[in-house]
């Protein structure tokens, strides 16, 4: 049994990193519990374990009486000084057992107990070894699918990425390699477990971290981040360097850094902009190339009315509202983004907003005097009753005008 014994503490000890004082302590506690509850019941007992050549010992622990009551935890004390020389009454005295006494209960226990110890030593390994990598990216290989959730070996673990946290429409085959941001790990019955994530701006952010260096060393800062996974992400960035350009530097030379985040990202388009704490220059910096032509800000709602041409409105609002959203998200207000008409697109309602405005005639008033073709103040010089009775006005109607125009 001791060579046996002394297998497990050196597989446990080299290959999955248990210490043997560990393993020793494990294994006679449960060589203990088990062996007072089979044949041994009632004996108070001591188990020693040899760490260098697994032998095994065992003592049943006698307390020196001068009339027994219960052998089992009882000698008398005239047994007790053969066992031992000047035993006395009182004195707690050990007497070694046969191992093999224990009982075969008590040698599956200890297996058990060495099973339970391994799994509870790896679930505390995994928690060990990853806890200090959440918010890092870590690569692994594509084990299996279940359901919608994705299992990825890590090598010392595995991990899932739920369905929510991958990007619409990447896919995966098992074998495959993968780079994935450690989201979190989290306690279940069945130990911690590893979450990844492909679909969370952190991903990006930290893979801006690790190819920009001046985001790196701090002298780049990303002040303000949205993304739609598998579509568009725009980041907003300043500078703690005069002579740095935070948007050159996340770009690269010729495009090599922001090309390399585009790839691992598989295609997804990457917004880089100047970040500004004015909203109204954000606007402004996130829209480029199309030009707000009016900008209102409701700072009581938080809410911004942006009016752009019509040549700019699809860029502006994008591909089913896309860039509008993600601009929305990227300032922190709600953002409304209409069509601009400019003075004089509109003549008609020019002149009737101006007679409307000059002699307060009613709009409807107004625009049948607009078209008879009198579009300004100027243009009554030299108009009569009767020129507004033949062109479809009544008398009355007439007379009202031509005195409300002259008390003018």
């Amino acid at each position: 049994m001791s060579s046996e014994i002394l297998s497990v503490l050196e597989y446990m000890e080299k290959e999955k990193g248990i210490p043997r004082a560990d393993m020793i302590a494990t294994i006679a506690n449960a060589l203990k519990t088990a062996a007072q509850k089979g044949v041994n019941s009632g004996q108070e007992l001591k188990i020693d374990i040899n760490p260098k050549n697994g032998q095994l010992h065992a003592w049943s622990l006698l307390k020196v009486v001068d009339s027994v009551s219960n052998p089992k935890t009882e000698i008398h004390i005239e047994k007790a000084q053969l066992l031992k020389a000047g035993a006395v009454i009182g004195e707690m005295l050990e007497k070694e057992i046969d191992p093999s006494t224990l009982g075969r209960i008590a040698a599956q226990t200890a297996r058990q107990a060495v099973m339970q110890r391994l799994r509870q030593f790896e679930k505390d390994r995994i928690y060990d070894d990853f806890k200090d990598q959440v918010g890092n990216i870590v690569t692994g290989t594509v084990r299996r699918r279940e359901r919608n959730d994705l299992y990825v070996d890590l090598g010392k673990a595995e991990a899932v990425m739920p369905g929510k946290e991958q990007v619409p429409g990447e896919e995966y085959q098992p074998g495959e390699r993968i780079r994935c941001l450690l989201l979190s790990i989290d306690s279940t019955p069945r130990g911690p477990e590893i979450i990844l994530t492909r679909a969370s701006p952190k991903f990006v952010r930290r893979l801006f971290e690790l190819e920009v260096t001046e985001i790196a060393d701090g002298t780049v800062k990303i002040e303000a981040f949205a993304r739609e996974p598998g579509y568009r992400t725009k980041i907003a960035v300043t500078s703690t360097d005069p002579k740095v350009d935070p948007v050159g530097a996340c770009v690269g030379a010729r495009g090599a850094r922001v090309k390399t985040i585009v790839r691992e990202l598989g295609g997804e388009k990457i917004d880089i902009i100047r970040y500004f704490a004015d909203p109204k220059e954000m606007i402004i910096e996130a829209f480029k190339p199309a030009v707000p032509r009016e900008i209102t800000i409701d700072d009581k709602n938080h809410r911004i009315v942006l009016k752009v041409a019509t040549d700019d409105l699809a860029i502006a609002i994008g591909r089913k509202g896309q860039n509008a959203r993600l601009t929305s998200r990227l300032i922190g207000w709600r953002l409304d983004i209409e069509e601009f008409h400019a003075v004089g697109d509109d003549p008609r309602g020019n002149a009737v907003a101006l007679l409307f405005k000059t002699y307060e005639f009613d709009a409807a008033l107004a625009g049948r005097l607009v078209d008879m073709g009198i579009n300004s103040p100027a243009a009554f010089e030299g108009v009569e009753t009767d020129d507004l009775v033949s062109a479809g006005f009544t008398a009355e109607e007439a007379a009202a005008i031509i005195a409300r125009v002259t008390q003018k």
